[in-house]
């Protein structure tokens, strides 16, 4: 594996830049909600944009891995803030909003196009598309949602094993530890259950550890935003909305 800087790296420097900046923009303006609706937007990028494969640095990734990092960071920065309840929370909120995406969509494949002259084609060839990218197969609905929901699960638990070992001190080693040691899991468990069986264990393991490793950048790379973020004084947008309703009574 050969890791070269190419014209596409500062792009995707930049892709994760504004990702990442989305997310905290989020948490500014809406506080713990704002997270939420974080890790719903990157949910929903990364199932739209998980098939479109590109090449980086010499190696071939998904534009889908950009995004669905994201979730990490957002999980992280809810453990930090707001415990490990809350970021568990947030986790099962993921899941729903996956499996439910996976069910809409597949009930909306299933009408037929329009057949009407003016507008037949147009519709067939959106159909098509729209076929071709969202063509779940069961293998893939059940390796990214158990993906999905053992490696946040991980990831919210050993960040809060570190953090009390180290008596909350030292961020980074949180933040880059549970995100790494997660997103080895979630990349393992795909590769294998998604992976192996179209391919061999061995092409499918190159194909996740290939894309395992631009995780791992994205994990180095977030570390100044959640220290950016940890500081924020949000708690009024957090508790705002419960305070209108208890004045209401």
């Amino acid at each position: 594996m050969v890791i070269a800087f190419d014209a596409q790296t500062p792009l995707w420097l930049f892709t994760i830049c504004i990702d990442l900046g989305s997310a905290i923009l989020l948490f500014r303006i809406f506080g713990k909600h704002g997270l939420y609706a974080s890790i719903v937007l990157s949910l929903l990028l990364a199932n739209l944009q998980g098939p479109m494969l590109t090449e980086v640095m010499g190696m071939q990734t998904s534009v889908g891995v950009i995004l669905y990092s994201g979730i990490y960071f957002s999980t992280d920065l809810l453990s930090e803030r707001y415990g490990q309840r809350e970021a568990n929370r947030a986790v099962m909120v993921g899941f729903a909003v996956s499996l439910i995406i996976i069910v809409m969509i597949f009930l909306s494949m299933n009408f037929a196009p329009s057949t009407n002259p003016k507008t037949a084609e147009f519709a067939t060839n959106i159909h098509q598309a729209m076929a071709t990218l969202f063509q779940f197969t069961p293998r893939f609905v059940l390796g990214s949602l158990l993906a999905y929901l053992i490696s946040q699960h991980f990831d919210v638990w050993i960040f809060h094993v570190i953090k009390n070992k180290t008596n909350g001190k030292h961020l980074w080693l949180r933040n880059n530890v549970s995100t790494m040691l997660s997103q080895l899991i979630d990349t393992s468990i795909y590769g294998l259950v998604v992976w192996w069986g179209i391919v061999d264990l061995a092409t499918a393991m190159q194909l996740a550890m290939a894309k395992y490793v631009f995780k791992l950048l994205i994990a180095i790379i977030d570390t100044p935003f959640i220290y950016l973020a940890r500081g924020w004084d949000v708690a009024k947008k957090d508790w705002s909305t419960a305070s209108t309703h208890r004045g209401t009574k």
